[in-house]
């Protein structure tokens, strides 16, 4: 996809699997199995699809995927699979080598977003992109450095404490315009400050959705995952910007939908849901 002066490429970086209640929290199993059937430990299918925006002189990349750190009992709690997708294969695809990124834009730093950024060398810790600046927001970074119980598991420092001592990070203070036509936009329901970039001309909107919508069936307003710190923030929020951007006939790009890269969504009398794919590559 051509936009605003820059080429679109999904890029995935691999599958993985989690709890499909925690992934539809008060929703029953009977109507979220429907379109996510789980496996026989409950679990669903997720992606773990980034997006690479190349022009003006950049090569950007939203988010890395799960990353190649994990010991065999994490792979098999999170039925991580890279035989099908994988980072560097997928960057193959369009020409390019993880040293070409110039920018890695991190919506936030939970395992299956950042994990991809810092890889082990000889049992030293790395950054994946040797010669890419790192972004993430200040706030989130603040909660990374001081998780919850409730979120705690979803951080692990070796994907991003690396980058600190590496003087790679650039951390971010609210909304912005980080590069021409490429605006962020935060959200606290699931975490402080997760930030999601919108790339527009002012005609045509992509916006990469993360776990505001981490899958297509995430699109009606009580589909609020568990995970979420403020799930009540999380309604607001979807409601803003699904107002948006059925308004504005946006495009949304979904990060962990299995089978969906991105798409448009629709009011219906029932509220809203999603309409119908939008063909990226």
């Amino acid at each position: 996809m051509k936009l605003a002066n820059y080429t679109l490429h999904p890029i995935e970086t691999g599958r993985f699997a989690l709890d499909g209640g925690a992934m539809f929290g008060i929703i029953p199993r009977p109507l979220w199995g429907k379109t996510n059937p789980p496996d026989d430990r409950n679990r669903i299918e997720l992606a773990a699809r980034a997006l690479l925006v190349l022009g003006n002189g950049r090569k950007i990349l939203i988010d890395n995927g799960n990353g190649p750190k994990f010991t065999d009992k994490q792979v098999d709690i999170y039925r991580l699979d890279m035989s099908r997708y994988e980072l560097h294969a997928s960057l193959q695809k369009v020409g390019l080598t993880v040293a070409d990124i110039t920018d890695v834009l991190l919506t936030h730093l939970h395992f299956d977003h950042a994990g991809g950024s810092t890889y082990r060398d000889n049992g030293v810790l790395k950054p994946t992109f040797p010669n890419a600046k790192y972004y993430v927001q200040k706030a989130h970074w603040q909660q990374a450095m001081n998780p919850t119980e409730k979120d705690r598991g979803s951080f692990m420092p070796d994907d991003y404490m690396p980058l600190k001592e590496h003087g790679v990070l650039d951390l971010v203070d609210g909304e912005c315009e980080i590069f021409p036509n490429i605006s962020l936009v935060t959200v606290n329901g699931h975490t402080a400050a997760q930030q999601l970039p919108k790339i527009s001309d002012g005609k045509t909107t992509v916006l990469y959705t993360c776990d505001l919508f981490p899958t297509t069936s995430h699109i009606p307003l009580p589909y609020i995952m568990a995970y979420d710190l403020r799930p009540l923030t999380t309604l607001e929020e979807k409601k803003k910007i699904l107002t948006k951007a059925v308004e504005e006939d946006w495009t949304l790009f979904f990060e962990h939908d299995p089978q969906t890269v991105a798409g448009k969504v629709k009011r219906t009398e029932k509220g809203f849901a999603f309409d119908s794919p939008v063909a990226f590559d």
